[in-house]
């Protein structure tokens, strides 16, 4: 089971969702591999109280070009077939701008001199560590690379599969986050009652028809809204797979790095609703609309 967890927006709760979940599942024996893919902002490793084993610089080709053996203004071929525009020409010379490069290799294989050869820039790190019996995969962008995608896919290629793999993606519908969903067998959204909840919610199911994945969601701070997210779910034939309470207490501990499910029994009784529900859905057996504990 590769299962992962996402969110039309940040804020709504889909780390603590994951990481919860990863505990709770751990914690009966599961065989759990969680795989951090938010790679701009991770923040699992606090929850799970992870030390990290070790951390891998992670770099991608980029081109250099020879001046000596370019053909310059002649030729331009490989600024003309650049799509992303990464390299151009200018002041008498191509120019190169690595952080907007794809690594396709186009370039070097079009020039008709040599002219293009390889070097590479770093992305981020790659890193991996134990959590009380959870294997936990990440990474962390550099600061001012553009594109996540790179690094996500090398994240994921690093981590077992285990008897259970939790996938928390990045927030949002962009390519990191479907190059995080990219290979998972369900999607478990999380979304809170309230009327921006509602709006980035339907967003990711529009994403989740699109992609064709088997989904449910959970209603996180449920109360602390309105009923127009529930009734959307309901209208739209859409699994609610768990409801989790909006409480003050619950905050303070998410604000200290507290699992919910160590502070509060209902909540891992919500775990379990919530992963029960998972496996319904996983065999087919139709819509499933969770009870508050």
């Amino acid at each position: 089971m590769r299962l992962a967890i996402a969110s039309g927006k940040g804020g709504t709760g889909k780390t603590t969702v994951a990481s919860n979940l990863a505990a709770y599942l751990q914690s009966t024996g599961e065989e759990v591999t969680m795989v951090d893919c938010d790679v701009e902002e991770p923040n699992s490793h606090y929850f799970l109280q992870t030390s990290w084993e070790q951390e891998i610089e992670q770099t991608v080709p980029v081109p250099k070009i020879d001046e000596q053996t370019c053909l310059g203004e002649s030729c331009q071929q490989c600024a003309k077939e650049c799509r992303f525009n990464a390299l151009i020409w200018m002041v008498n010379s191509i120019l190169v701008f690595p952080e907007l490069c794809h690594s396709c290799g186009l370039c070097a294989t079009i020039c008709p001199v040599q002219a293009v050869s390889e070097t590479t820039r770093t992305i981020g790190v790659l890193r991996w560590g134990d959590s009380k019996g959870i294997k936990l995969y990440g990474g962390l962008l550099r600061i001012g690379e553009a594109m996540a995608p790179p690094l996500i896919k090398r994240v994921k290629a690093a981590a077992p599969q285990g008897s259970v793999q939790i996938i928390d993606a990045p927030p949002g519908t962009s390519c990191p986050v479907i190059e995080a969903l990219s290979g998972a067998d369900m999607v478990v959204l999380v979304a809170e009652p309230t009327p921006f909840g509602l709006h980035d919610l339907k967003l990711t199911v529009d994403l989740m028809l699109k992609l064709k994945f088997p989904f449910g969601v959970v209603i996180n701070r449920d109360g602390m809204g309105d009923e127009r997210l529930e009734a959307f779910l309901t209208e739209k034939k859409i699994p609610i797979l768990a409801k989790l309470p909006h409480l003050k207490e619950a905050a303070s501990a998410y604000s200290k790095g507290q699992l919910l499910i160590d502070v509060f029994p209902d909540f891992r009784e919500e775990f379990s609703r919530m992963w029960s529900n998972v496996m319904d859905l996983a065999q087919g057996e139709g819509r499933l609309v969770a009870s508050r504990g």
